[in-house]
């Protein structure tokens, strides 16, 4: 199952203080963080400005009912269970309240204890089921690709999923093929292929098409019938071999190579592509009207420096992925967030992978992010030419260099003082002064 942040933000809506307050201390205890409004206006203010993964909503408040709320609440926060309490809750209220699309209904007085497990089931179910077949994360542009995906499963339409490499295209891919009820999923990746090479693999052969042809293949095409076919870098596709596409999507029919029968596929298909097809149709790279054919739906995934909340989250789904028994210190966890993540989600799964196999010792603390990380200072100076105050860049570049000879030599304080030129009290004043740990 996938793991929870433990840091789930909750959206409490109760007018009574006293109650407000004790639930807000015992949740906090449990790890979530509350935000109380006494009002449906006060609640209105707030999910405008945040997002909450879970509410906890009173029925009876001093601007409204919280029943007509809740649909607001679902248009606002669609992945986030509602769970209503209420003193004075009657058989209507509990179907109305389930049907506008609450999770559960509990009547004051109820226990805590009950309480928690409801808000923890919610919270599994929305975040979902299956360790390792959905996007971990719970930021806002998470929720909202997880929402699309739901939204999409069902239909016939075809998708386009775009993003840079290794934030999880395929995974999210294989989430809708999941939802859909379809048979099998089956993939094919276009970079790299020569024309030759896609049409062998995408329609299949008969013995004999070719000099290699030794016996008869079935096409990603057919083994997709009833299924899924997903088409990973779809923009490296020649124009011949978009032309073939376009072909099989306008009839869905195809024939072997080296062969005359004519196969009928039912086939749903998704594609994927880290290049910009939009900018390739404007300067004729990619077909305009194939295009239109494989962007039904267009999902956006989302780097992963877009939603650094997310990576505590990843941190410890890995580390359980890898049954790695390892802490980040604060520190640690800060740097990760400050990281660029060029390779997005797969660079910070082999980054956790690599930790697991060769860190001596349960904390990794900054120092050993660094050092996993292979970290230069090339990030780090190009925001110093984002500073418009010389003396203030001037400070910074003092501090990175003066932390890069310290780790240089290991923390020996007298040397770097001796190598950089400079008296040991100085650099000593100039340690303290940005707060360097040694």
């Amino acid at each position: 199952m996938t793991t929870l942040n433990p840091k789930s933000k909750l959206l409490l809506v109760e007018d009574d203080k006293s109650v407000s307050q004790t639930l807000r201390t015992i949740l906090s205890e449990e790890g979530y963080e509350v935000s109380i409004a006494e009002s449906i206006a006060k609640a209105r203010e707030l999910i405008q400005r945040e997002y909450f993964h879970g509410v906890l909503l009173d029925l009876w408040l001093p601007d409204g009912n919280g029943l007509d709320f809740i649909k607001e609440l679902r248009e606002q926060l669609p992945l986030s269970p509602i769970i209503v309490i209420t003193a004075h809750g009657k058989t209507e209220h509990v179907v109305r309240s389930i049907k506008e699309g609450a999770y559960d209904f509990l009547e004051k007085p109820f226990s805590m204890e009950r309480l928690l497990l409801t808000l923890k089931k919610a919270l599994e179910f929305s975040f979902g089921e299956e360790e390792g077949e959905e996007m971990v994360g719970n930021s806002r542009a998470v929720m909202a690709v997880k929402e699309l995906i739901r939204k999409v499963a069902k239909s016939e339409l075809s998708v386009l999923i775009l993003g840079e490499s290794g934030v999880g295209k395929e995974l999210v891919a294989r989430q809708i093929h999941r939802l859909s009820g379809r048979k099998r999923f089956v993939d094919l990746n276009c970079a790299n292929l020569s024309d030759e090479l896609f049409e062998a693999e995408l329609f299949g052969y008969e013995k004999g098409a070719f000099t290699s042809a030794h016996s008869r293949k079935e096409g990603k095409l057919e083994l997709a019938h009833e299924g899924t076919l997903f088409l990973d870098e779809i923009g490296d596709l020649s124009p011949k071999a978009q032309a073939k596409l376009l072909r099989v999507l306008e009839t869905k029919q195809f024939s072997r190579l080296g062969g005359n029968q004519v196969i009928t596929s039912n086939f749903r298909l998704i594609s994927a592509s880290n290049k910009d097809l939009k900018a390739m149709v404007e300067e004729g790279s990619f077909r305009e009207d194939l295009y239109h054919r494989i962007a039904g739906v267009v999902i956006e995934v989302p780097p992963l420096r877009e939603r650094k909340e997310d990576i505590p989250l990843l941190v410890e789904f890995f580390l359980k992925k890898y049954h790695c028994k390892k802490h980040f210190t604060e520190e640690s966890l800060k740097l990760l967030k400050s990281h660029r993540w060029k390779g997005n989600v797969r660079e910070l799964k082999n980054f956790v992978e690599r930790l697991c196999i060769l860190h001596e010792g349960e904390e990794v603390s900054k120092a050993d992010v660094e050092r996993f990380l292979g970290i230069t200072y090339q990030e780090d100076l190009s925001e110093l030419f984002e500073e418009k105050d010389l003396r203030t860049a001037k400070q910074k570049f003092e501090k990175l260099f003066i932390q890069k000879k310290l780790r240089e030599y290991n923390g020996d304080v007298k040397k770097v003082a001796e190598v950089i030129g400079i008296d040991l009290s100085n650099l000593y004043r100039k340690i303290k002064l940005y707060g360097i740990e040694i």
